[in-house]
């Protein structure tokens, strides 16, 4: 892949064969962003895990005390009272049965994340080829198949986010954006590694966290020293 100028000056900051504290990592990603607009950080944390081992998936949530610097829609599946409660809460589409066509037919996906009550998941289960290709099944290890949907919503909205495993056994997570300060963008990795750590699968044998780099959207990778978590 080519790299315009922009990055290649971005690159030479970073020294390859250093494996940076998570506070100069920091640093060091805030200085090398260039774009135009307010990228957005994130991490990538490559495991020792083999997820075609159900016992050794990771997956979960986690919410990051200075949220994402993304504004989040939710579309929440519910019936009965639970409808007026996910909209007190601040949900940006709610409903049932009648959303399924949308979806299906009309192609409508103006939602980043989606969360059902469990008497909806024999609705939402329809949806599963067109939801679970983009992350965005409700999943209860997530906390996103739930009665309780104001807890849900509000997590959601104040920065919560979800982390799997990829197919190559990488997990990918927005932190916040440059725009944060590094205090803001410390104490967010913190609580993402700190859940990532507890996650770690007890069949697992062997090293779990391979490596931990940050980058933004545009910028070069910066590698981060895995001895601290």
């Amino acid at each position: 892949m080519k790299h315009g100028k922009k990055y290649a000056e971005a690159a030479k900051l970073v020294d390859r064969s250093t494996l940076y504290d998570t506070a100069d990592a920091i640093a060091l990603v805030k200085k090398t962003a260039t774009a135009k607009f307010d990228e957005t950080v994130e991490v990538h944390i490559k495991t020792g895990c083999d997820g075609r081992h159900a016992e050794q998936q990771v997956r979960g949530a986690v919410v990051l005390p200075n949220g994402t610097g993304k504004t989040v829609k939710v579309l929440v599946f519910a019936k009965g009272d639970k409808i007026a409660e996910a909209e007190a809460a601040g949900a940006d589409h709610v409903g049932g049965d009648e959303l399924i066509p949308r979806i299906q037919n009309d192609g409508w996906l103006d939602f980043d994340v989606v969360v059902a009550t469990p008497d909806m998941m024999g609705v939402v289960g329809r949806l599963g080829k067109i939801l679970g290709p983009k992350g965005l099944m409700p999943n209860p290890k997530a906390g996103t198949v739930t009665m309780d949907v104001t807890k849900a919503v509000n997590d959601i909205k104040a920065g919560k986010i979800e982390y799997r495993l990829d197919k190559a056994n990488i997990i990918h997570v927005p932190v916040g954006k440059v725009s944060f300060d590094e205090a803001k963008l410390q104490e967010n990795v913190d609580a993402l590694m700190e859940a990532i750590v507890k996650a770690r699968p007890s069949a697992l044998k062997g090293q779990y966290l391979r490596s931990i780099t940050l980058a933004t959207t545009m910028g070069p990778g910066v590698k981060v020293n895995t001895a601290k978590y």
